[in-house]
């Protein structure tokens, strides 16, 4: 009996509904100061002893407003908001002229003061939603000041920017894959062209450097110049990555016009090969070209972006694709939605698929959103 992708999807929806928000919105923040935990136990209790990222702040400030936006949870773009606030008021860079720090600890004092081009892409979406949602014109102006302070102090060679104000051994395309999709979310949310521009720049980067033609892959790793990282850094392939690329890329074709097919049908096909782990149906961390699994891990984000990479082939017209999509779903319950703690979920599965973190980071939730978001997108397209 084959799996429905529409009731895949219902079970889905109720999983976040009557599960997931209610715990998370209850647990995670901070009632006194507003800002999102790092992660939960498999207790289901905040881990009260673990340094919280910065950028968990921004993923969850989306999470929450994207949230209110399907009529899910009635405070979420106040919730957002107070965190973003959070962020400015306590851990603003103490000496540049704009953008975040690192790091926190459990008591919210600064504990590393880096700049880093990853973390500020999460703002840019969250000042997207924020904007989307509440009209807050601020939003918008808090982002364009964000990217012209990376312009002025962290321009790199040959386009983007350099990974931040610290010492790093590789340029990452991954800080560019969520900066497109940033801009593209501030497009749509603004009309502004100036955000598609950008987002044109960061296709350029993915055409350019990112995706080799010739072997069919995305790579991960790269020298200052943009020339690929030597040695086995410059091998590292990670098939979530261009499953991930797929539904951007597919995003910002409906966005300009672009045809990008001949990149859709390659990322997806290589990523299947390389990547998927056939009996389970899940996705390795990272390999090499050739197939080689460097990382046997498998971590919740990938399975999610298998999802949206499916549902883009899916309306493009691979046959199979919806039906991957929807068994994806159900791996998903059966992997990772399965913790201890109902609407919590497991992050990494092993070699054999056991369970190798059972904490829960924050910072999935984003993962999870954006793909129910896609999931309802194709479902009412379809209709």
């Amino acid at each position: 009996m084959s799996i429905s992708l529409s009731s895949q999807t219902q079970h889905l929806a109720a999983w976040f509904v009557d599960k997931a928000l209610p715990l998370w919105r209850q647990r995670s923040i901070d009632t006194e100061h507003g800002n999102s935990c790092e992660r939960l136990l498999a207790s289901g209790e905040v881990d009260d002893q673990a340094n919280i990222r910065v950028r968990v702040q921004a993923r969850q400030s989306f999470f929450f407003t994207a949230a209110q936006d399907l009529g899910w949870c009635a405070d979420g773009a106040a919730v957002g908001k107070r965190m973003l606030d959070f962020v400015e008021a306590k851990a603003a860079h103490p000496s540049a002229e704009a953008g975040f720090t690192h790091l926190l600890s459990p008591e919210l004092a600064v504990i590393d003061t880096r700049q880093d081009l990853y973390d500020h892409a999460f703002f840019l979406l969250a000042y997207a939603w924020q904007y989307r949602v509440n009209g807050d014109s601020s939003a918008l102006v808090k982002a364009e000041t964000l990217v012209a302070h990376f312009e002025k102090h962290f321009a790199g060679i040959n386009g983007g920017w350099v990974e931040g104000d610290y010492d790093y051994k590789w340029r990452r395309q991954n800080p560019h894959m969520h900066l497109f999709e940033a801009f593209m979310a501030l497009f749509e949310a603004s009309g502004d062209k100036q955000w598609l521009a950008r987002a044109e720049q960061m296709y350029s980067l993915f055409q350019k450097y990112f995706f080799c033609a010739k072997r069919g892959v995305l790579f991960e790793f790269f020298s200052d110049d943009w020339s690929l990282a030597p040695g086995d850094d410059g091998q590292v392939v990670e098939p979530g990555h261009m499953m991930e690329w797929v539904w951007l890329l597919d995003w910002y074709s409906r966005l300009s016009g672009e045809d990008v097919s001949q990149y859709l049908s390659t990322l997806y096909s290589r990523g299947l090969e390389l990547g998927l782990k056939p009996d389970s149906g899940l996705l390795f961390d990272s390999v090499t070209p050739e197939g080689k699994v460097l990382q046997h891990t498998k971590r919740c984000w990938g399975l999610t972006e298998l999802i949206k990479a499916s549902l883009v082939m899916a309306e493009r017209g691979d046959a199979q694709a919806e039906l991957r999509a929807a068994e994806s779903v159900k791996h998903l319950f059966d992997y990772y939605l399965c913790g201890s703690t109902p609407g919590s979920y497991i992050d990494q599965r092993g070699k054999q698929d056991e369970v190798v973190a059972d904490t829960a980071p924050a910072s999935t939730l984003y993962h999870l959103l954006a793909m129910m978001q896609e999931l309802l997108r194709y479902q009412k397209e379809k209709v």
